[in-house]
């Protein structure tokens, strides 16, 4: 008799679809500018839960749900990390990796600084990298579909978004309308990950469909 295994893709789809939610009121300023409280969901929910129900994908042989619960897992991390090593406003608390306090605190800077041209390649290669996998879900459900489909325009608007001011004389204050725009769109996304989560849970819960995901043609995430 093989022992059944716990479905790992709600706790995936929430870590992507609730970190996903708060920093789109960030990017819609309706929370403020980033902070201590997106980093801290970026690391834990968004970084460490992503990966560990990654990990669970690969146990339960599910490469898709393997590669994509894992790749955003560590992209939250890496984010963390351009927020962090890249930030002069970070380095002039003096915390490691500034391993020393500058005795002016106002002048210290990172060497880690991140471009706005750094910032576009980024982007537009995570929704390049998003775009293929949308392709993988066509095959699967209307609801995963909408997730992938959503964070694919998110990708590429944050690359426009940062690459406008980059490449132009234009300047980021004057995209702030396309900033709200691009958190609208991530709160689509992250809305539609939580749905599908917790479909997932109330589904096999109930044993019956409580909410509807669509047509399915292959179960896994």
């Amino acid at each position: 008799m093989s022992e059944k295994k716990a479905d790992p893709a709600p706790l995936g789809l929430l870590g992507f679809g609730l970190t996903t939610i708060l920093m789109s009121f960030v990017l819609n300023a309706r929370l403020g500018s980033l902070d201590g409280m997106i980093i801290g969901m970026a690391i834990f929910y968004g970084g460490v839960a992503q990966i560990v129900a990654g990990v669970m994908e690969y146990k339960r042989g599910n490469t898709f749900g393997m590669v994509a619960f894992s790749s955003y897992g560590f992209f939250w991390l890496s984010f963390v990390a351009l927020n962090w090593l890249g930030s002069p406003g970070v380095a002039s608390y003096g915390i490691w990796p500034f391993s020393t306090i500058a005795p002016d605190l106002t002048s210290y800077t990172t060497p880690w600084a991140v471009g706005l041209e750094a910032l576009t390649a980024y982007f537009f290669m995570w929704g390049l990298f998003t775009l293929f996998m949308f392709v993988g879900t066509l095959r699967k459900n209307r609801a995963i579909q909408l997730v992938f489909g959503s964070l694919t325009v998110v990708f590429f608007f944050l690359a426009i978004l940062y690459g406008i001011p980059a490449y132009s004389s234009v300047k980021a204050s004057d995209l702030n309308l396309f900033k709200q725009i691009i958190g609208i769109v991530g709160m689509i996304c992250g809305f539609s990950a939580f749905y599908l989560a917790m479909a997932h849970v109330l589904n096999e819960e109930y044993g019956r469909t409580v909410l509807p995901i669509g047509p399915v043609e292959k179960q896994a995430l």
